[in-house]
């Protein structure tokens, strides 16, 4: 994947730099200091990636955003997870790292960005994500939760209920932003209102199916999907 790197510290981006070089299928084209001389490239070039600084002066990293007409996949880097959050609104956002940018996390966040481009690829197939974080903006702040321990995912007009072991968080979006962002080996649109981690089936009926305490109704046509599926368990 092609990148650049923009933030205002040269430290980041040589940080960013040197971590990118752990990964073979990472090549970084160009840094830019000022998110004006970023747009100006990219008003002539094609990235893949952008690792994107959205604490700057002047010419913030939202700026930037709200100013790409064609945007390429970003991850966020920032030393305040408070800065990320209304960018992290949009669907090209990937990501976002804490300064001082770790190899470990770096890491999980460009898989995340390659198996997106596989996602984008092909239409039938959703890419696998090696990571298990899960983020969801609640109250401008951005919440992590475990992946695995979502069993049910409930649309209740502009707002989407997710529920965990631990607790149930309430979110503003769509059922469909949240199934794009969903591992697809762990979980299942079976109605037009309802996401289920099919691991987490306790019993199934003819048009519904028992999930800790909750029956979900399963649509006629999501039930030869959902058998197949159960099939692979």
């Amino acid at each position: 994947m092609k990148c650049i790197i923009v933030d205002d510290e040269k430290m980041a981006r040589v940080i960013i730099k040197t971590l990118a070089k752990e990964n073979e299928d990472l090549t970084i084209v160009e840094e830019f200091s000022s998110a004006i001389e970023a747009m100006k490239f990219l008003n002539e070039n094609k990235v893949d990636l952008i690792f994107l600084d959205i604490h700057m002066p002047g010419f913030n990293g939202l700026d930037f955003i709200k100013s790409l007409k064609n945007p390429p996949k970003i991850i966020l880097t920032t030393s305040d997870a408070k800065f990320a959050i209304e960018a992290f609104e949009y669907d090209f956002i990937i990501d976002y790292l804490l300064k001082p940018v770790e190899l470990s996390r770096f890491k999980k966040a460009v898989a995340k960005a390659q198996n997106k481009n596989i996602q984008v690829a092909s239409s039938t197939t959703k890419a696998k994500d090696t990571s298990n974080d899960f983020y969801v903006n609640i109250d401008r702040r951005l919440i992590k939760i475990d992946l695995p321990s979502i069993y049910l995912v409930e649309a209740k007009g502009d707002y989407i209920h997710i529920k965990t072991e631990d607790k149930n968080y309430i979110v503003h979006s769509t059922l469909k932003k949240i199934e794009e962002k969903l591992p697809e080996e762990l979980f299942l649109k079976i109605h037009r209102s309802f996401i289920i981690n099919i691991k987490k089936i306790i019993d199934i009926e003819d048009n519904s199916v028992l999930i800790k305490k909750d029956v979900i109704p399963v649509s006629r046509s999501k039930r030869p999907e959902l058998m197949k599926r159960l099939d692979l368990l």
